[in-house]
């Protein structure tokens, strides 16, 4: 069976190679190679397994190259996409910024017509309480003078009865009552000019009390115009600021309690009005001067408070965001990446203390500041340090500059913030303060 195989094998291969021989002539001599049926099959099996791992090497190469080239210019188009996306967040960016700076201005001018306002105020309140006080000694001097018009009216009186029911024996004893005529003449025309300059002075008090109460009504007008201009300037001011406080996730009342414990002492023009020293209810004018006392106090607070609260973006310098708060390749992001380049400066965003200045694992070169009511601050990747632990910083106080030390990709800030220990998207506080900085 074998043998038979073997010879249909042989045969088939006699009929597709058959048996070839290769002549070799030289000068003195000729030969011959003998290739048999099987060694051509073999050759030929050989060629045409390498022809053909040629063509698919080739293939495969061919269209590696080709997705190479698509993904390489997809990648191209997803660079040059992303980065027009960065340029408007930094055009956007800087729009905000100038919007914010504009807001500033427009509080800081704000907060300059209130005290310019809250100074009239008091000097309004204080001529009111003088034309007050004014009235008071005019119609006391009236009431003393009608006093006498009428004590002058009734001695007249008097003295006519008199003359007229001695008018006989003084004709009689004329001889010897020239003198004592004489003496009551001079008394009556005394009395009669006495009553003269009463009835004039009553008069020109009625006329400077009018004048008083033609002013006091200007004043008063005046005052109510001031005191609408200090509430809406008031209402203006202080609403943004709540509103960033509740936005940031802060509740304004707390914050208020808590800036007031640091800052207890008391007088100065923020003082509540009192006008009366005698135990009286206060006036109207009183009671809503207080109240806007009240906005400006609770407006002062709110200014301190946002000074101890990182509202601001801890850069000054043109920045684009590389990266946000959240999960990313499967652990969370606890801060925001600012990049600029290397050696930007690095501001602190919030007053508070400093509590590491230094080299930390992953964080690289690191600053923490400790802020009010309960905030961390935390600028990593620095290459440089200019703080020092146990340090006071205020908002816009420089802190160092960008890097790229720790566990970084590139020069960057990397910014967090902490609340109660726990990270919270900073963001969140920026955003907050687009429409009051």
């Amino acid at each position: 069976m074998r043998t038979r195989l073997a010879i249909q094998w042989h045969a088939l291969l006699e009929r597709y190679f058959p048996e070839r021989r290769l002549f070799l002539r030289s000068d003195t001599d000729t030969r011959f190679i003998r290739l048999r049926s099987g060694t051509q099959a073999i050759a030929t099996l050989g060629i045409a397994l390498t022809v053909g791992w040629t063509i698919v090497a080739t293939s495969i190469l061919l269209m590696d190259s080709i997705s190479a080239g698509n993904f390489r210019e997809q990648s191209r188009r997803d660079q040059t996409t992303y980065q027009q996306r960065l340029n408007e967040l930094s055009r956007e960016r800087d729009v905000r910024a100038a919007e914010a700076k504009a807001a500033q201005e427009r509080f800081n001018t704000a907060l300059a017509q209130v005290s310019e306002m809250q100074s009239q105020l008091l000097d309004s309140e204080t001529r009111r309480r003088e034309l007050e006080t004014g009235i008071d000694v005019i119609q006391a001097t009236l009431g003393t003078t009608m006093k006498q018009r009428e004590e002058a009216s009734t001695r007249l009186a008097a003295l006519q009865e008199q003359i007229a029911e001695g008018g006989t024996a003084l004709a009689s004893a004329a001889g010897e009552g020239d003198g004592t005529l004489d003496l009551l003449s001079d008394m009556l025309a005394r009395t009669a000019a006495e009553r003269d300059q009463v009835v004039a002075d009553a008069q020109d008090a009625l006329v400077r009390a009018d004048e008083i109460a033609t002013e006091l009504r200007l004043r008063e007008e005046q005052n109510d115009i001031i005191f609408r201009q200090l509430e809406d300037a008031m209402t203006i001011s202080v609403e943004p600021l709540d509103k960033m406080f509740k936005a940031a996730g802060m509740n304004p009342d707390s914050l208020i309690k808590q800036v007031r414990k640091g800052y207890s002492g008391q007088g100065g023009p923020l003082t509540p009005l009192t006008f009366s020293t005698r135990g009286e209810e206060p006036s109207l004018d009183a009671e809503r001067a207080n109240r806007i006392l009240g906005e400006m106090d609770k407006l002062n607070l709110y200014r301190i408070a946002a000074e101890k609260a990182p509202f601001s973006v801890p850069l000054k310098d043109p920045f684009r965001f590389t990266s946000g708060f959240g999960r990313r390749w499967g652990r969370l992001h606890a801060g925001t990446d600012f990049a600029a380049p290397h050696g930007t400066p690095i501001y602190a965003t919030a007053d508070g203390v400093v509590t590491h200045a230094g080299w930390m694992s992953g964080y690289g070169r690191l600053v923490k500041v400790q802020h009010e009511f309960g905030i961390e601050t935390r600028y990593a990747h620095m290459s440089k340090i200019n703080v020092k632990v146990g340090q006071r910083v205020s908002r816009g106080q420089q802190v160092g500059a960008m890097g790229n030390t720790g566990r970084s990709t590139g020069t960057h800030l990397h910014y967090e913030v902490r609340v109660g220990g726990e990270p919270v998207n900073p963001m969140i506080y920026i955003k907050a303060a687009n429409d009051v900085f």
